[in-house]
């Protein structure tokens, strides 16, 4: 698979996530709830439930191989998986995003997993109230629905990902980087095109490397 480019501007944020696997430290990104959330999504819902799928396919594998030695966050976006957190090693990062790949449906693994010790509980709760600060940031800035948006954090850097437009990309980024807290923002966008009114659902363009 060819690796999705990622954007860096200074920024951060973490999004809701449940802690699955017992004892092995691996989160997957919860998914949207309720009716509304589900209409106002721009996937799919054969693709919602496939994101769903995937997270929790990849978190049994990795949670599997990890054990202890590693904290691995599992987010799927229209079959477009991240991985973030720690692993010991390089070759771990490495298994663990063949792990996520393997996954049925996965089109792509951003895997921006760190080596080095496992981040402090004290730095994913700050991650988890950044993300409640951004997001609720975008609902108050009312630049463009925020459930368009989805929001990840891991120890400061702010990750977006969504099926967006060029400038609700940009108005989400320059939301997220003002947060008090965020060192940098990460997209992980794909980018559809502006629609003309009564036009159908455009398809994805996947942001360039």
């Amino acid at each position: 698979m060819v690796r999705l480019a990622l954007a860096l501007v200074p920024a951060l944020v973490l999004v809701a996530s449940i802690l699955v696997s017992g004892c092995a430290p691996v989160v997957v990104g919860a998914a949207a709830a309720g009716g509304v959330a589900v209409a106002a999504d721009r996937r799919t819902t054969d693709t919602q439930l496939a994101d769903d799928r995937i997270e929790l396919t990849a978190s049994k594998w990795i949670g599997e191989k990890i054990l202890d030695q590693g904290h691995v966050n599992i987010v799927s976006y229209n079959k477009l998986v991240l991985l973030t957190g720690e692993t010991t090693t390089e070759a771990l990062k490495q298994e663990v995003g063949k792990l996520a790949a393997g996954a049925t449906g996965v089109r792509d693994v951003v895997n921006d997993i760190t080596i080095g010790p496992l981040a402090p509980l004290s730095s994913r709760s700050n991650d988890s109230y950044l993300t409640s600060v951004v997001k609720t940031r975008f609902v108050g800035e009312q630049k463009f629905n925020p459930l368009h948006v989805k929001v990840v954090t891991e120890n400061g850097t702010v990750y977006l990902l969504g099926l967006v437009t060029r400038k609700e990309a940009e108005d989400a980024t320059n939301i997220a980087r003002h947060v008090s807290g965020v060192k940098r923002v990460v997209r992980v966008f794909e980018y559809i095109p502006d629609p003309p009114p009564g036009a159908p659902k455009p398809v994805a363009e996947p942001e360039k490397k």
